[in-house]
């Protein structure tokens, strides 16, 4: 059967873009299909941009506001969100034109927009076109999961996908979910002046990470004026005299507006997957080590098929299905070091197992701990908090590290090198780190593994006492 392209990409965020330009670049003819009007998907309009510039908006009031500590005696007068949000929409515009139509046209991709779908497995059909490629990509990415809380569809609530377009300040919200999305937006609504009320139904906010490190950002988020409602279900909403009332398992919270953040789903639904053969399971399309569906020529990459849901790992799931559906399918995706990072303040990053994973799997772990109390470029910058931890088993080898801490997610790129070039923990510990700075809480952490090895080798210990007995004794 004749095909009109080597490759069709559908969707144009972080893992579509990436296999688009790539392919184009490899010269092959390339079609880009997205059903918005424009490209750079969730990340660039609705997630880690907008909301990466909303927070550091929110810092700046938040240093403003601490000025007197420092001997600076200034008035926070007034906070003006949409200038804020003036600030987040010239971000955005600014890395738009990398993602722009023209861009990837002048690089030999055809961009079509339009929401399009499979009629047969080699068929995909946009604005009444029918597009046969070789190969194809499947990139949709996802979107804000809607939860079965009596009466939030009637009262109206705001996601990422619109808390960036809002005409004015709420002086309430409620946040439902205390993942990365709520807690950062959280925080940022409240360092703005919003009094915020964090719902979560897990123990700890961010449930994915060490307890230690999510007591820490919680912390903090309290000094803010953020109230956090830990194991707490929201049950039923209402609209009373104009605020809505968020009935929960521990309480009711009165508020002017309502973010739902209580995780993400994929974007499936349209596109007739059935008819393609392509299967799909609860976390989203299913594929295999090399990003292949249950059709051999249909690879899907990013959000859509679960797992990790970060745009780094959706770009690079973007390169490996574009290797294997452009040339042969021999690479396999491969998740062994994938850090990732909130970006609250403090900041929490994370790469690798967990000490309660890393106990399971080993006998031997080691825990090397090192506090940003004891890191002075930290106490010069008043961030004597949090800590690094580095989880290893007792050769050096790295299983995990969890940094929570100022700028933790830049700092555990070092340890993320060491751990994807199979380095042990003594690389971080040799290499001269620049005084002061905050990246020697890595190689102070990385020392501990010798001090507790030390430690436990009692006649290591007694034996050079004497040592050094002897020699003292010999002047």
């Amino acid at each position: 059967m004749a095909v009109d392209y080597d490759l069709v990409v559908i969707g144009g965020g972080s893992a579509g873009l990436v296999a688009a330009s790539a392919g184009a670049q490899l010269n092959a003819k390339v079609a880009l299909v997205e059903k918005e009007d424009r490209l750079g998907g969730d990340c660039l309009h609705y997630g880690c941009v907008p909301s990466k510039s909303l927070i550091h908006a929110s810092r700046v009031a938040h240093d403003v506001a601490r000025g007197p500590a420092f001997g600076i005696h200034t008035q926070l007068k007034k906070i003006d969100l949409q200038a804020a949000l003036g600030h987040v929409h010239r971000v955005i515009d600014t890395i738009q034109v990398h993602d722009s139509t023209e861009r990837f046209e002048s690089l030999g991709v055809e961009v079509i927009y339009g929401q399009g779908e499979f009629t047969d497995d080699r068929t995909f059909t946009v604005n009444g076109r029918a597009l046969k490629a070789r190969s194809y990509i499947i990139a949709t990415g996802s979107r804000p999961a809607r939860i079965p809380i009596d009466g939030l569809e009637a009262a109206g609530y705001i996601t990422n996908l619109t808390v960036f377009a809002l005409q004015q300040q709420p002086k309430s919200l409620a946040v439902i979910g205390s993942g990365p999305i709520g807690c950062e937006l959280g925080q940022a609504f409240a360092r703005l002046g919003t009094e915020v009320t964090i719902i979560g139904s897990s123990d700890h906010i961010l449930p994915k990470e060490e307890p230690e490190a999510a007591a820490v950002v919680q912390a903090q988020m309290e000094q803010d004026g953020v109230r956090i409602l830990n194991g707490t279900r929201a049950q039923r909403v209402e609209v009373i005299d104009g605020k809505k009332h968020v009935h929960t398992s521990n309480g009711t919270v009165v508020v002017e507006e309502i973010l739902l953040a209580a995780g993400r789903v994929p974007n499936v639904d349209t596109l007739h997957l059935e008819a393609a053969g392509v299967a799909v399971g609860k976390a989203g399309i299913t594929v295999n080590s090399k990003l292949q569906t249950t059709n051999s020529r249909i690879y899907a990459a990013g959000d859509v098929i679960g797992g990790y849901q970060f745009t780094h790992v959706a770009g690079y799931e973007g390169a490996v299905a574009l290797q294997n559906a452009l040339i042969f399918p021999t690479k396999s995706a491969n998740y062994s070091v994938i850090p990732w990072a909130t970006f609250t303040d403090p900041e929490l990053a994370r790469v690798g197992l967990t000490e309660a994973q890393a106990r399971q799997r080993y006998s031997d772990v080691y825990i090397l701990k090192q506090d940003f109390a004891g890191v002075d470029r930290a106490l010069a910058e008043a961030a004597g908090y949090g800590f690094g931890k580095i989880i290893t088993r007792s050769n050096g080898e790295i299983l995990g590290a969890h940094l929570v801490g100022p700028h933790a997610g830049e700092l555990i790129h070092e340890i993320v090198l060491a751990m994807s070039n199979h380095l042990k923990v003594d690389a971080l510990k040799n290499m001269i780190h620049i005084y002061p700075t905050l990246a020697e809480v890595n190689s102070k952490a990385a020392l501990q593994l010798t001090k507790q090895k030390y430690a436990k080798n009692q006649l290591l210990q007694d034996g050079l006492t004497r040592v050094f007995g002897v020699l003292r004794s010999l002047g």
